[in-house]
């Protein structure tokens, strides 16, 4: 489990993240201190746009995202850690149906660990399956390029 779904599920259901699990080297360093981002700040550290962000918050993916006086959403370090999550499973193939269902899970508390652990499961299976046609495949082509650099060192030597 990584801190950003591990900071996640234990902002939403009230229990300590496992932080031995985390690989910190690997996240983006955020501004010390802050806690407070605008819609475009998000947008500037996660890629992701604007109209996606507010997608993922109209079906269900983020949880509530607080506003300002003024009505701008501001997000927060659990929300950058959760959006961390999201782009993980989406990189997974998770369908965003799944990925949402996912999100209900985690909000409703800690009796939905087994659901996610299902989920999360399944998820892996697949993965593990494309990973072994991406081999597979990569070996066609690894064979291919042998053959077309050892027939190209043939030719040469014929020519020379």
């Amino acid at each position: 489990m990584t801190v950003m779904e591990t900071t996640a599920e234990a902002a939403e259901t009230g229990s300590s993240p496992d932080l031995c699990a985390a690989h910190p080297e690997r996240e983006l360093r955020r501004p010390d201190g802050q806690d407070n981002y605008t819609i475009s700040e998000v947008v500037a550290y996660t890629g992701l746009t604007a109209h996606t962000l507010r997608w993922y918050e109209r079906i269900g993916l983020m949880p509530h995202i607080d506003r300002s006086h003024t009505g701008q959403r501001r997000y927060t370090n659990r929300d950058l850690d959760w959006l961390g999550l999201v782009g993980k499973l989406r990189l997974t193939g998770m369908p965003v149906a799944d990925m949402v269902r996912y999100a209900e899970l985690v909000r409703a508390g800690d009796h939905t660990y087994i659901e996610r652990y299902e989920l999360l499961e399944a998820t892996r299976r697949d993965v593990q399956s494309r990973i072994a046609e991406l081999q597979d495949t990569l070996a066609v082509l690894d064979r291919k390029i042998t053959f077309y650099a050892d027939a190209g060192r043939a030719l040469a030597s014929e020519r020379s």
